[in-house]
């Protein structure tokens, strides 16, 4: 870990978090984003906008959440940041308050298998049990819902996602949004129940995703 990886882990911290601002993924000062480099876990500060974060304001952790870097206060959803990086071998976390996800979270123990996209988080996306934000056994219960997925919602809450990179993490989060608000429209027609995917076809796709994109040379 060098001082120039913690600067670039930092700027493509910030730059996440303000996606999800500018994406309605959070409002105000909702929502946090980290990242794993090395030993250290960068994370957004607590109740800073992040259009007025810069390079000075990082802030850093290790594993057992002790501050090793900066000197604004953490995200009180540090627990839950650093469950995900002690159970996993995430290098990225998003976690929102995105409004279709938590709407969705008040409803169902798992979002129906409304389209395949469910194959990319991993299967069908579970909903973590409440607790008090920033407590511990929030992350628990976060841990969890996540076994064995990429993303889960947390009830009467929002969602989380991790990934190898901050892009990938985003991404989860923006198509678990967009699951959750396809599935609130199709089951608001009214006298209409939506189709849903069975685990078989979800199969089907997952095995199908393991070459989605472009190969390296």
């Amino acid at each position: 870990m060098t001082e120039q990886e913690l600067r670039r882990a930092w700027h493509e911290i910030v730059a996440t978090a303000r996606r999800t601002t500018a994406e309605g993924l959070v409002v105000g000062t909702s929502g946090n984003v980290s990242a794993r480099v090395g030993d250290v876990v960068l994370v957004t500060p607590s109740g800073v906008p992040y259009d007025r974060l810069g390079p000075e304001d990082a802030v850093g952790v290790d594993l057992d959440g002790r501050q090793v870097l900066g000197e604004l206060v953490p995200t009180s959803e540090l627990p839950m940041h650093l469950a995900v990086y002690r159970s996993t071998d995430a290098a990225a976390v998003v976690h929102t308050h995105a409004v279709h996800a938590t709407a969705v979270s008040t409803l169902v123990e798992e979002l129906p298998l409304i389209h395949y996209m469910a194959a990319a988080l991993g299967g069908p996306v579970r909903v973590a049990d409440y607790a008090l934000y920033g407590s511990e056994e929030l992350a628990r219960h976060l841990l969890t819902a996540l076994e064995g997925r990429s993303g889960c919602l947390l009830r009467n809450h929002g969602t989380l996602t991790h990934g190898t990179t901050l892009d990938q993490a985003y991404d989860r989060t923006a198509q678990l949004e967009w699951m959750c608000r396809l599935w609130l429209t199709a089951s608001a027609v009214p006298g209409r129940t939506p189709s849903l995917l069975s685990r078989a076809q979800l199969d089907e796709v997952s095995a199908k995703l393991r070459g989605y994109g472009q190969r390296c040379p």
